[in-house]
């Protein structure tokens, strides 16, 4: 959700935290602010702006006008108080002594705040930041000011709810402290700076040497030296990570919006992930670590996952019934942990995330590990959150996703699934040699197949202009096409604003068929053979009341133009492994409407990248 960039250094802060805090705009946000601490004693410089981070740099000249060389920056997501420069982070105490920008959510802040004012404690905002920033002040003043890290500690005792904080004392001028507890936070070290931020883009142009932190560790960071620490106050030793990609990877290339570079870089990202678990043609899921017999001795499967990647899991439901037999629970990770769910003693749950720090499905591994289930996740972000807590570990090679909208990150998750039913159906003994042979082959062409749907983009770019201005739209299909219409769905409303909706196409006689009228867009997923002629048959029941009907279907099936107004074909491969193909017309398709309706594609309004609160 929110951004956080700090800086301690020798160059001047300001610039390099608005250069940060740019690379994190895709994570979302309404506000953005930041102080900048320039001599011992001498409150720090605090500038706040709502809306756009231009503003921010527009009232900064780019941050020359904020002397200093330590300093936090901030990009808020409201969550107590509207959308405003008051409201806006960096937070302080009346004196600016403590200055705090904060990732999470207090969920005591009520309480805190009605004590600190029986304290003599007066509020200026609606944030629950500011109470946190007037906590660590009270506990510091206690503490006679000799103590900035126990001062924090002391705070962290009486919080509770999630946060990532990045803390400054006047009196340490040249002194950055952070700490964590659920929000994602990250430490880097430059050489001749050290670095905090909540995602590795944010600093990825001055460092590839990044910490992470863990729950309840704290960071003392000035410019030649980093310390960590738990929440007792001794120290932490922590390993390092290099971070592989490039800073090239989080810029856009060229073109005209990150969403677009994601989208034609999604052969590489598939190629990728297959290459990982795929060696010299053989599926080989070793690097899982899973314990022998497990797969074997499975009797249940439970997905657990929230936006896109619980529509992967509604895809893996479909195929790993069909090829292993093993029954499948798909859950939206916000409902599995208050369901109470049921889960059998031979069972494994599955936590699909792009950026491992998804708040609820966190939540919803602690509580299968809490009741001894073995889990598995499914995560693009090496050292995140949850792939450090699962018991063991799927890796997605998707690079980074700056989007907000996910493509790649979608399509890798795809088949890492597909990878996971097969080596199950494998262990199982119900796909063999020869099977399996098959089904590698049909994942290894895919990257291909989808560089050729791109490059037929500009027919998609066409209708796209033409129908820009609907107001409703219904996606249809059976089966995997069902699953497959949920997630064009999502990509259409996401980034285009446009009403539109899934529906299990056997599903429209029973209410939906009503919303149909002369003119609305209706669009059909139809590869699946056994079910085609069914959802043909409820094509042309919307057809005969006015609908518009675009078909999404494999090469081959041309019977559909007989009903189909703008028909979409795909190259054929194994009917299981179909979503990774019909899903890049839809993607360009909401792509181009969003475009078409002058909407910023990569930043929609009210979303964020990663949902690290409930």
């Amino acid at each position: 959700m929110c951004g956080i960039v700090g800086y301690v250094g020798s160059k001047q802060a300001a610039p390099i935290l608005l250069e940060g805090l740019s690379r994190l705009e895709y994570r979302g946000y309404d506000s953005a602010g930041i102080a900048v601490q320039s001599g011992a004693g001498v409150p720090p410089t605090v500038v706040k702006a709502k809306g756009r981070l231009k503003i921010l740099a527009t009232k900064t000249d780019n941050g020359r006008t904020v002397p200093g060389t330590c300093g936090i920056g901030h990009t808020r997501w409201a969550t107590h108080g509207e959308p405003s420069e008051t409201n806006a982070h960096p937070h302080h105490s009346d004196d600016y002594l403590v200055t705090v920008v904060h990732n999470g959510i207090i969920d005591n802040y009520l309480e805190l705040k009605e004590w600190l004012e029986r304290e003599g404690y007066t509020f200026y905002s609606d944030t629950d930041t500011e109470v946190l920033a007037k906590l660590i002040d009270r506990c510091y003043r206690k503490g006679d000011r000799t103590a900035p890290l126990a001062a924090i500690s002391e705070a962290m005792l009486r919080l509770r709810g999630s946060y990532a904080l990045g803390v400054l004392f006047s009196d340490r001028p040249d002194t950055i402290y952070a700490a964590r507890n659920e929000s994602p936070l990250i430490v880097g070290a430059a050489g001749d700076a050290t670095l905090i931020a909540s995602d590795v883009p944010a600093i990825l142009n001055l460092t590839r040497t990044v910490y992470y932190l863990d729950n309840h560790e704290l960071a003392e960071l000035t410019a030649d030296s980093v310390r960590f620490f738990n929440a007792e106050g001794q120290s932490v030793d922590k390993d390092a990570v290099t971070i592989t990609w490039d800073a090239e990877a989080a810029e856009k290339g060229g073109y005209e919006h990150f969403m677009m570079k994601e989208i034609h870089e999604q052969p590489k990202a598939v190629r990728d992930t297959i290459s990982a678990y795929v060696q010299e043609g053989v599926l080989d899921l070793s690097s899982l670590e899973l314990p022998e017999g497990l797969l074997e001795d499975l009797s249940e499967l439970h997905i657990v996952a929230c936006g896109s990647a619980y529509h992967v899991g509604a895809v893996a439901k479909y195929q790993i019934e069909q090829l292993t037999r093993v029954p499948v629970n798909i859950d939206l990770a916000s409902e599995f942990r208050y369901r109470d769910p049921i889960i059998g003693e031979r069972a494994l749950v599955v936590i699909i995330s792009q950026s491992g720090e998804t708040a609820d499905s966190l939540a919803a591994l602690r509580l299968a590990k809490e009741r001894g289930v073995p889990t598995l996740a499914v995560v693009n972000v090496v050292g995140s959150s949850i792939a450090r807590e699962a018991d063991h570990v799927m890796y997605t090679y998707a690079g980074p996703e700056i989007a907000v909208a996910t493509t790649k990150a979608y399509s890798t998750q795809l088949v890492a699934m597909d990878l996971l039913a097969m080596g199950l159906g494998r262990a199982k003994g119900l796909v063999d040699e020869q099977a399996e042979q098959r089904l590698v082959a049909a994942l290894q062409e895919l990257p291909d197949q989808i560089e050729s749907l791109l490059s037929e983009k500009e027919r998609i770019q066409w209708f796209a202009s033409k129908f820009a201005g609907t107001q409703s739209i219904f996606f249809i299909g059976r089966g995997l096409d069902y699953a497959i219409c949920m997630e064009g769905s999502l990509k259409m409303k996401e980034v285009s604003y446009i009403h539109s909706e899934a529906y299990a196409a056997g599903e429209l006689k029973h209410g939906t068929i009503s919303l149909i009228e002369p003119g609305t867009l209706v669009i059909a997923s139809l590869t699946q053979r056994a079910l085609h002629p069914k959802t043909l048959s409820n094509a042309t029941e919307v057809k005969s009341r006015g609908a518009y009907l675009v078909g999404v279907a494999n090469a081959g099936d041309y019977d559909i133009e007989r009903t189909i107004d703008f028909p979409i074909y795909l190259p054929k491969t194994e009917q299981l492994l179909t979503p990774s193909l019909a899903v890049v017309p839809l993607q360009l398709m909401a792509y181009y409407t969003s475009v078409n309706r002058g909407i910023d594609v990569d930043k929609p309004r009210n979303l964020a990248k990663s949902v690290t609160v409930e």
